[in-house]
């Protein structure tokens, strides 16, 4: 990637459990990383700082553009300015 492209936003999408064998909570997380193996590292950080005790991530890529709604909106910007945006919600059995 040229030096001055600005690097896109990262999604990660897994599962997180504030206990262990508790219930678990769908989670995305948005940042802007230098690469993968980055991004992974902060957001089980991010995610370790808001109280999960376990984590398991499925997918991580780029993001193609902002999303059309919330809070997924608000997560992408939060990302654009440096932040690690974590957005969770029930996850569908």
């Amino acid at each position: 990637m040229n030096d001055n492209m600005e690097r896109p936003v990262t999604i990660i999408t897994g599962r997180v459990w504030r206990v262990k064998d508790g219930d678990s909570e769908g989670v995305h997380v948005m940042l802007v990383a230098p690469d993968d193996d980055s991004a992974v590292r902060l957001a089980l950080e991010a995610l370790a700082q808001e109280g999960y005790s376990e984590a398991e991530l499925d997918q991580i890529g780029d993001m193609e553009g902002a999303p059309d709604e919330e809070p997924h909106l608000s997560a992408y910007q939060g990302a654009l300015e440096g932040e690690i945006a974590i957005v969770t919600f029930d996850e569908i059995n």
